[in-house]
């Protein structure tokens, strides 16, 4: 809703700017956060809401109430894509921060399932609450005798971003394996990936068989978090703006020549499912993009507001990711029941006037749910210690991976209706089932406390 190298020389940088340009070849990895990426992570998700936010249309029509996504019919959304659509870069970003983490998990002599299960632990412990949560309104809605239509349509709505979820625990249970290729053969890594990822599209477009593109949700993201490998791993003193910029313009414009050919649509969202090398591109653009900010964006995050909006959001970030639909669509709800008759007509003039109302609304509203289920979460510094999370090996936390992502996808596939949310409830429930046990012994505490409470964020 989740963005190599600063352009001046190290030594003229301030000393948290310096720690933010990458790690040095000769070293371990920094167990400290990089403030660029934090900033960039936090501007991700801010985007994500906002246009989230923006697609809620609610009106009474001659037919009754009438939930849509207000910017399938806006001709301007199409350019509001190039600055919106920001998923490559959260991949990227995910794949420099997972990649260091497991640089780091490996020297500490963390296995695999341990780290594994910690990252597990913190994508769907607030994404089970959330998905709990809306299971528990599609039925009140049901009882309360709300049109079918509507109750569909609201389930539909609120399974969309789930998608992130899904392909992401792939893409980090993968992330060892290509960690390794990408250490020892980068270039073969991000070759075989890109032709995989074409190979796709050209299938999908000489056939006409849309579902084929669905192979990509695997090789689009595992590619675009190969670039974020390349990100953690550039020299200390990172990238040339002239190398940078000349990667921004080829990624960039490489994109745009094969929208205005018609290769892709321009419009970079209907790029996204299925998911086509548009994105890819996209993604090489942003990282350049990135490279180029990266020293300024690490100095905002020392603002004293900045700073703490940026601490807060990557703090809870899975929290308002998973809950933040559930928020807009009970908001939509309220309009309708406070506004009824009254409420503008999506994309009329009074409609855009009252976006900027809407829009601090739902951030004012997104903020205070997180906060609220965020207390309610558990903490990994507390995971080994009180919650009884097992130390998992390799094949538990890779069925409880499975566990999840199959409940994710069943939601997705039927999130209209709300058998599949229960379902898919339960599945990932199992997913954090797998990784729990009636209790720590003494023998295996260090090794959580040390192996799963220090797993870095999601």
């Amino acid at each position: 809703m989740s963005l190599a190298a600063a352009t001046l020389a190290p030594d003229s940088l301030p000393t948290r700017a310096r720690a933010a340009t990458g790690p040095h070849p000769d070293r371990a990895p920094s167990s400290r956060r990089d403030a660029a990426v934090d900033v960039a992570r936090a501007w991700c998700l801010t985007v994500v809401v906002a246009l989230h936010a923006l697609m809620v249309g609610v009106s009474v029509t001659a037919d009754g109430p009438l939930l849509q996504n207000a910017m399938e019919h806006w001709s301007g959304f199409g350019i509001l894509t190039w600055f919106g659509q920001v998923m490559p870069l959260f991949f990227v970003l995910g794949g420099f921060s997972g990649f260091l983490q497991w640089e780091r998990a490996r020297l500490r002599g963390v296995g695999y399932g341990a780290q594994l299960a910690g990252r597990l632990r913190r994508l769907f412990v607030p994404a089970v609450a959330a998905v709990l949560a809306i299971v528990v309104v599609l039925a009140l809605l049901q009882l309360a005798g709300v049109p079918e239509d509507i109750v569909a349509t609201a389930g539909f709505r609120l399974s969309q971003p789930l998608w992130f979820l899904g392909v992401y625990v792939v893409c980090t249970a993968a992330l060892p394996l290509l960690a390794a290729l990408h250490r020892r053969r980068p270039a073969i890594a991000l070759a075989g990936l890109g032709a995989a990822v074409v190979a796709v599209d050209v299938v999908r477009a000489s056939t006409g068989v849309a579902a084929v593109g669905l192979i990509n949700l695997l090789f689009v993201w595992l590619l675009v978090q190969q670039l974020g490998f390349v990100l953690a791993t550039a020299p200390r003193d990172g990238w040339s703006a002239r190398r940078a910029s000349w990667l921004a313009v080829a990624g960039l414009g490489t994109l745009a020549v094969l929208c205005a050919v018609g290769v892709y649509s321009p419009d970079l969202y209907l790029n996204l499912n299925p998911p086509t090398g548009a994105l890819v591109l996209l993604g090489v653009g942003q990282l350049a993009v990135f490279s180029l900010l990266r020293t300024r964006l690490a100095r905002l995050a020392e603002g004293r507001i900045l700073g703490r909006y940026v601490a807060a959001v990557n703090r809870r970030a899975m929290t308002v990711y998973s809950w933040h639909m559930l928020v807009l669509v009970l908001l939509a709800g309220v309009l309708l029941v406070v506004g009824g008759e009254s409420l503008p007509q999506p994309l009329s003039a009074g409609w855009w006037l009252t976006r900027p109302l809407w829009l601090a609304a739902a951030g004012v509203a997104v903020a205070g749910i997180a906060a609220v289920a965020g207390r309610l979460e558990a903490r990994p510094s507390d995971a080994g210690a009180g919650m009884g999370w097992r130390v998992a090996g390799p094949v538990r936390a890779v069925c409880a991976a499975a566990a999840g992502a199959g409940g994710v996808l069943l939601i997705l596939v039927s999130g209209s209706a709300l058998a599949g949310w229960i379902v898919g409830a339960v599945l990932i429930l199992a997913c954090l089932g797998l990784l729990r046990s009636p209790g720590v012994s003494p023998e295996q505490r260090p090794a959580v406390l040390t192996g799963v409470a220090r797993v870095g964020e999601a």
